[in-house]
């Protein structure tokens, strides 16, 4: 009996250095790149934090940013205050009308029945002190002529045209104008017209001012005005007037805070006299009728009027 052969095994090899060099080397980059993705986690996280940190805490305010506050809240206050301001001033306006309206027919009628009962009064007794009483009432009846309407034109409320001065004491009306200004005149507008002549400017702005410059100069010119030309010949010479220097923007918003007090200060004003005049006084006596007020005051009126006509005819009697 034959026992089978064994099938020859082979002997196994045994690793070579460099191969195990190769697997060393790649197990050793493996945990490098391990620790440093390790790493970069925790840094991650850590930053997360921080951030979150940061997101917590409020950003600082910049001065201005309180400044501006301010100013937007000044601003809407104003504007709010002049609505209200104006709303009035239109009631106020409107009442006015409506009362001139209405009652103005009454107290003429009032006036008049004033100044008839004083003639009245004067012409039963004598009395010079009535007969002045009754020359005041009829001059608040008989409206008086305006001091144009007076003079024609020749005076108003500040005295005499200088025309009318001229004639009234034999001077002429107007100085003879001159045919051409004189040489000392000519002489001073060459020389500004060359050296101030828009064309010579480079830039815009001063091309600007130079035409702004030579217009003054030929108005001048235009008058003769020999005075005035030396004038500009000087402030040629002393060159531009420098810039203001621009502010910053704390001082812009400081000085626009100033002047949004000095305009509310102006407004106080206006709305206390409105508030105090006559008819801003009626109206605040019925702000929300005053239709009902006028006719009250209709009524009034219309009763004195009646006591003054009865009281004349018994003078009259």
């Amino acid at each position: 009996m034959t026992t089978p052969e064994a099938e020859p095994t082979q002997p196994e090899t045994p690793e070579t250095p460099r191969e195990g060099a190769q697997q060393s080397g790649s197990e050793g980059r493996l945990k490098e790149q391990l620790k440093a993705r390790l790493r970069e986690r925790s840094e991650a996280r850590s930053g997360d934090g921080d951030e979150g940190r940061a997101a917590e805490e409020p950003p600082k305010e910049r001065p201005e940013e309180r400044l501006e506050r301010a100013v937007r809240a000044a601003e809407q206050a104003l504007i709010e205050y002049e609505i209200a301001l104006e709303t009035f001033r239109v009631e106020v306006e409107n009442f006015s009308r409506l009362h001139h309206q209405k009652l103005g027919p009454m107290y003429a009628r009032l006036d008049e029945l004033d100044a008839q009962i004083a003639e009245a009064t004067a012409a039963r007794t004598g009395d010079p002190e009535d007969r002045r009483k009754a020359a005041e009432a009829r001059a608040q009846v008989m409206p008086m002529p305006g001091v144009e309407e007076l003079f024609h034109g020749w005076m108003d409320g500040e005295g005499l045209y200088p025309e009318a001065a001229a004639m009234l004491t034999d001077q002429s009306v107007r100085p003879p104008q001159r045919v051409r200004p004189g040489e000392e005149a000519r002489k001073l507008y060459r020389e500004l017209a060359r050296k101030a002549h828009p064309d010579l400017a480079q830039e815009e702005g001063e091309r600007q001012r130079r035409e702004e410059f030579i217009t003054r100069v030929n108005a001048a010119y235009a008058r003769g005005d020999e005075a005035m030309l030396r004038e500009l010949s000087e402030e040629w010479a002393a060159g531009p007037v420098p810039e203001e220097q621009r502010l910053t923007r704390s001082e812009e918003l400081y000085a626009r805070l100033e002047w949004l007090a000095q305009r509310k200060e102006l407004l106080t004003v206006l709305a206390k006299e409105l508030e105090e005049s006559a008819i801003g006084g009626m109206l605040r006596l019925a702000p929300d009728d005053p239709d009902t007020l006028l006719d009250e005051i209709a009524e009034q009126l219309l009763a004195q009027v009646a006591e003054r006509e009865a009281e004349l005819a018994r003078l009259r009697d």
